[in-house]
């Protein structure tokens, strides 16, 4: 049986079965997209298939370093961190191509955990959706750095004076990937053989960095497929002694890394694209429309969700191929959002603020439930931007915020917010950004050494 075959409890356990696997893989991901897992004995599989399993509620209240939050309310000491129910999601069934034979399967919190749980987060956003009539569709495309470094020298160089996998500005270099066909090639079939093909690949600008674009699928699918994505091009990139990185910026000297979202909205009873209307300027509809003035509206609102780390907001800054307001034009790259018009196949908006380093199903969750809200409320966008975004001066009201802290007080203060992740989520989330930026201000940065140790 094929992996991607599988759909149903009753064919998990028969490609278990027919691969006679002792032990069989199972992983979900955490706050901020990090998959955590561990190896199942087949036993304890097949059982679970039917019932579950329970998991340690931890890996929701920890941060990316495994340090316990002190601000939440879900899990923490106070609780003494108990199991959480788990269940496993037979059709995310996968070969993992550096495991003869072996299995992957998704998993996905339970009970109470599920409202907190980034993929079910996602996934009633898109229930959203259907019960409103429509399927939500989604790309994601991700800039990501390689370098010729293994996670022992770079912590022995301190994280400084990395060799990026090759040098010079070089975007869509022909030679680059022609000299590098070898590895371009295993991204290529990697990606093919767990499911997340890839409609594109190439050189950015940039020492190093390549661009990954995802093809298309429903908006759940598509978040599976990003999380893995991320997850396992790190897995083969250290398997061949390099590492990528997914951070917002990793220097100064270089833009930062994006994580585009794409997405789209075709009617569920068969008759075509919710977004394209011929006839109407740029063939936007007026579903379209009210989808557009929900994400520039909410964006502010949402951004913790789409820009989640301390770093994530060293590339928010002009002329850096970033956003800085919560902008909208058609075919602007200069903009936050960008309608691409086309036909009923292909109209959409691209979220270009997201970020590389931002969780999968949560930056899916926060522009597609966003553009969701813009319809039921029947809004309006703002005047559309031609000509550069950076150049002009916007509404104060589509300012982003300029810190994680901002960001995550906006979340908390926002009814849209609310109601549409739930309250738990809300407060658990919110309270898991200020703890990152908290840890964040216990450091001092070299930038802090140089400017003030010997001149203040």
């Amino acid at each position: 049986m094929n992996t991607r075959d599988v759909k149903t409890i009753a064919d998990a356990r028969a490609i278990v079965e027919e691969r006679g696997l002792t032990h069989i893989k199972v992983g979900l991901f955490d706050i901020d997209g990090v998959m955590r897992g561990k190896y199942m004995s087949r036993e304890k599989f097949l059982s679970s298939l039917e019932h579950g399993f329970a998991f340690c509620d931890v890996v929701l209240g920890w941060d990316s370093m495994d340090q316990l939050y002190d601000n939440a309310t879900y899990t923490g000491w106070h609780t003494g961190y108990p199991d959480a129910p788990v269940r496993i999601l037979p059709a995310s069934c996968r070969e993992i191509p550096f495991e003869e034979g072996m299995l992957l399967f998704l998993a996905e919190f339970a009970g109470a955990a599920e409202s907190i749980c980034p993929r079910a987060t996602l996934r009633r956003v898109i229930a959203r959706a259907h019960n409103m009539g429509f399927d939500p569709y989604a790309a994601l495309e991700y800039e990501f750095f390689m370098f010729n470094e293994t996670p022992e020298s770079v912590r022995a160089k301190g994280y400084k004076n990395l060799q990026p996998m090759t040098p010079g500005w070089f975007g869509y270099s022909m030679l680059r990937n022609s000299v590098r066909a070898e590895f371009y090639h295993r991204i290529l079939e990697l990606c093919e053989s767990m499911d997340f093909p890839l409609e594109g690949l190439h050189t950015e600008t940039g020492p190093g960095v390549l661009e990954a674009a995802i093809a298309v699928d429903s908006a759940d699918n598509a978040g599976d497929k990003a999380a893995l994505f991320k997850t396992f091009i790190k897995v083969l990139a250290q398997r061949h002694d390099m590492m990528a990185t997914f951070m917002a910026k990793w220097s100064t000297k270089y833009p930062g890394q994006s994580g585009h979202i794409h997405l789209s909205l075709r009617h569920r009873d068969g008759s075509g694209s919710a977004f394209y209307e011929a006839g109407q300027p740029n063939g936007m509809s007026t579903v379209q429309r009210q989808f557009l003035a929900g994400q520039q509206r909410l964006m502010p609102q949402f951004l913790s969700m789409i820009a989640p780390t301390v770093n994530s907001y060293t590339r928010l800054i002009p002329g850096f191929w970033a956003p800085t307001d919560a902008s909208w034009g058609v075919e602007n790259r200069t903009t936050a959002l960008r309608v691409i018009p086309g036909s009923d196949k292909s109209q959409r908006i691209e979220y270009r603020l997201g970020a590389a380093d931002a969780n999968p199903y949560l930056a899916l969750a926060a522009a597609l439930g966003a553009g969701l809200y813009g319809i039921e409320q029947r809004w309006d966008p703002e005047a559309e931007i031609t000509g550069n975004a950076y150049d002009q001066q916007h509404p104060q009201h589509l300012a982003l915020p300029r810190t994680l802290w901002e960001s995550a007080q906006a979340l908390k203060s926002s009814h849209a917010g609310r109601e549409l992740f739930g309250d738990a989520f809300v407060e658990h989330y919110a309270a898991s950004r200020e703890w990152e930026e908290r840890e964040f201000r216990k450091h001092i940065t070299d930038w802090e050494m140089q400017r003030y140790f010997e001149i203040i």
